[in-house]
């Protein structure tokens, strides 16, 4: 998410994330307060997309990415959060095989598995509590990386529609539609259970 040449930008709230940036670029060190706002979320975000061994990686990366576009943000911008959750979508495109593997892995276990899962993989496994992990990771194998980024950074990023747009920089119409599509997939593939349910999964043991 980058300023637009020409557009003033309205000055950062105090303490936002965008006047965190701002000090940021001046002192550099004030840069670690967004990577202690945000790091967790993105790190949940990654883990339940590759897993925590990869998301370690993405989180990491994330951030010095970041730090090295700050001079590019729009402070206009309070809130961070779809600017970072763009960054790691990104990087999680380097694993889509990966990702698609894992959730083809997830679908194959038998349903008295979870005792062998990490923490993010036990949040599939609880994600709406009617035992519908293996047929929610299928889904999500099948859906395209596109509807799937969208779903996702709703469903596990928690972003609102309009954020979901910044994050990957598209219109917000696209969004409404990529979901909508993602959504019928899913609900025809779990019985008609609204996949956005899942928002609410646990990521904790």
């Amino acid at each position: 998410m980058t300023a637009v040449p020409g557009v003033r930008s309205s000055p950062p709230k105090e303490d936002s994330d965008a006047s965190v940036i701002a000090r940021s670029l001046d002192d550099p060190e004030a840069f670690a307060a967004l990577f202690d706002r945000h790091a967790d979320s993105v790190h949940r975000y990654a883990a339940r997309r590759l897993g925590t061994v990869a998301a370690e990686d993405v989180m990491a990366e994330t951030f010095t990415t970041a730090f090295r576009l700050r001079h590019r943000y729009d402070t206009g911008q309070d809130s961070a959060r779809p600017w970072l959750f763009g960054i790691a979508t990104n990087l999680i495109h380097r694993h889509r095989r990966s990702e698609a593997r894992r959730f083809k892995a997830l679908a194959s276990l038998p349903a008295d598995a979870g005792h062998d899962e990490g923490p993010a993989d036990r949040a599939v496994a609880r994600a709406g509590a009617q035992g519908v992990r293996r047929e929610l990771a299928a889904a999500l194998a099948r859906l395209s990386p596109r509807h799937r980024d969208v779903l996702l950074l709703v469903a596990w990023g928690d972003l609102g529609y309009e954020e979901a747009a910044r994050a990957l920089d598209i219109p917000v119409g696209t969004v409404r539609s990529r979901l909508h599509r993602a959504r019928k997939t899913l609900r025809a593939a779990l019985g008609g259970i609204d996949p956005t349910a899942f928002r609410e999964a646990e990521t904790h043991a």
